[in-house]
């Protein structure tokens, strides 16, 4: 059991999820365990041991989107964490592991699959499940833009939607940005869609399922109702919804 926790992210009071760490340090404090929010400026490291206002962390929840921490300002945590003197939890090797997009493309290669020892039922499993995904590269340019209808165009290492696009609506300037950053190309699936009552009108919202585990366990099954290019809370009756299995 950790003595302290720090819920660490960039200038934390400004950030949108603020409250969210907020309720986190409450419910952590509420175990007996010492919770602060800090800003990683307010992190040393010294002598092996990784300190905030003099006081030692042993545990980092980790809110920054600096996945491999390579920005200059969290060179005290990076140093930290690879010297093995504090948890981070998600960290480098976890997002490298299980967030970082590339993944998909071996996913959705039934031969690398089937290389990894999968039987036929779990390969076509993840062939339902998983759209076919490639790398970005130049030289591929001319079947990109050919197919780009057909695609939809993902930063390897984003988060929260940002720098998504739907091929289909792509112009030849951002699609030049894309061949010059860390992008995959996904297959176009539709979006699954829900009829709902908003104020007692009737109407359809777009849904995906999200399944929230640890140690290969369920935690708990939700869904995101949202209209437009990509998930967002900021449609009107979307958000969290329940999942109930029939």
């Amino acid at each position: 059991m950790p003595n302290r926790i720090a819920i660490v992210d960039n200038d934390p009071k400004n950030q949108f999820m603020y409250l969210e760490f907020q309720l986190a340090c409450q419910l952590l404090q509420s175990k007996g365990i010492d919770t602060v929010i800090l800003d990683p400026a307010e992190l040393e490291y010294s002598d092996g041991i990784l300190t905030a206002h003099g006081k030692p962390i042993d545990m980092i929840y980790n809110r920054l989107v600096d996945f491999a921490f390579e920005n200059p300002n969290h060179a005290t945590l990076k140093k930290a964490y690879l010297e093995g003197a504090v948890v981070v939890t998600p960290n480098p090797h976890i997002h490298a592991m299980f967030a970082n997009k590339r993944n998909l493309t071996l996913l959705s290669d039934p031969q690398t699959l089937r290389s990894w020892g999968l039987n036929d039922e779990a390969v076509e499993c993840l062939k339902r499940s998983v759209p076919t995904t490639r790398i970005v590269i130049k030289e591929d340019t001319a079947e990109l833009w050919r197919t780009r209808r057909q695609l939809f165009f993902k930063p390897v290492a984003g988060y929260g939607s940002k720098g998504v696009y739907r091929g289909s609506k792509v112009t030849r300037r951002v699609f030049e940005t894309i061949l010059n950053e860390n992008y995959i190309a996904q297959t176009f699936i539709p979006a699954t869609e829900r009829s709902i009552k908003i104020d007692d009108i009737v109407t359809t919202r777009k849904i995906d399922i999200r399944l929230y585990t640890y140690g290969g366990q369920l935690l708990l099954p939700a869904g995101r109702m949202y209209q437009g290019q990509a998930t967002n809370f900021c449609t009107s009756g979307g958000g969290f919804a329940p999942v109930f299995q029939v």
